[in-house]
């Protein structure tokens, strides 16, 4: 909240480049409720996004195969462990 009470209102500037957005100019939404002042920084938010997406699943999947192979390493040997995916319809 600004010091005169006013909170600003999320169509009023870009969200990459914090260009005020004007009344008569496109504004590019992205996610729903996200503005951008043009194709460009939309695309580059996306861009940022995905790149973020695909790090967390590598660092995710890298952990549970770690922890997968730790499990392994705690059963007994005359126990049968079966790893793998399976698909749910």
């Amino acid at each position: 909240m600004s010091y005169y009470g006013h909170e600003p209102h999320f169509l009023e500037a870009c969200f990459l480049c914090r260009k005020p957005l004007g009344c008569n100019t496109d504004i590019f939404m992205y996610r729903g409720n996200t503005p951008f002042c043009s194709k460009e920084c939309r695309q580059e938010q996306i861009d940022m996004d995905e790149c973020r997406k695909k790090k967390n699943w590598k660092l995710s999947s890298s952990s549970s195969r770690s922890l997968r192979k730790s499990e392994a390493e705690e059963t007994s040997p005359n126990k049968t462990v079966r790893t793998g995916t399976v698909a749910v319809a």
